[in-house]
């Protein structure tokens, strides 16, 4: 999967950037390695900038749907304030026992509960209130998780919703499933009176979504 920003500039930024801990590039070898999908792993520009959402806003509660083998995770719970936990849904029992050790390692165990399972029926036994949801899972799915995790925002809360760029094909007329899927999502928050929103080109593209201001 090409992504927006090229490779040269994707480069650049990194090299002008405060490295992650050295695990964290065991994690991308190990990934690179032992999966199919590689590329959707959050990478360090990305992980990094979650991070600093949740340093900046404070957030204390958080839900990731896709936990993959837990860079995003990790890379938040680094930066929670003491007490604060995310709770990290996945249907994949390996990738998420990959997570698991490398939180381990990271010393973030304690602060990440990975519950393996479809993520709609878990969000059901879910109440929140949550300050920050990552949703980066099955695309078809987008609407249903946000659907789902709206109302249960925390009254400064809000939705980071990943590959909302979908390489660029978000372009295209037709395109695959998963394509159309995304181009739903996106026009379904777009459209939401409920919600403010805010797309960036960040990677694959992140959209960031939160109630309107009072």
């Amino acid at each position: 999967m090409s992504y927006i920003v090229n490779e040269d500039l994707e480069r650049y930024a990194l090299e002008h950037s405060t490295p992650d801990p050295e695990f964290f590039r065991r994690l991308e070898e190990e990934t690179r390695a032992t999966t199919t999908l590689p590329q959707m792993m959050v990478g360090p520009l990305e992980g990094q900038f979650l991070g600093w959402l949740v340093w900046l806003s404070g957030a204390r509660q958080i839900l990731e749907i896709g936990t993959f083998t837990g860079y995003s995770s990790i890379s938040m719970a680094l930066n929670l304030p003491a007490g604060g936990r995310i709770v990290s849904l996945d249907v994949n029992e390996e990738t998420t026992a990959v997570a698991r050790r490398y939180a381990e390692e990271a010393g973030v165990a304690d602060r990440i509960d990975y519950r393996v399972g479809s993520a709609i029926d878990q969000l059901q036994a879910l109440n929140g209130p949550f300050d920050l949801v990552f949703i980066d899972a099955d695309k078809e799915s987008y609407i249903d998780y946000y659907e789902n995790v709206l109302p249960k925002l925390s009254e400064r809360g809000f939705i980071v919703a990943d590959n909302v760029l979908w390489s660029g094909r978000v372009l295209e007329d037709d395109g695959d499933e998963s394509t159309q899927a995304i181009k739903r999502f996106n026009e379904h928050v777009a459209g939401d009176e409920r919600v403010e929103c805010l797309m960036l080109t960040v990677r694959d593209g992140m959209t960031l979504i939160r109630r309107p201001r009072a």
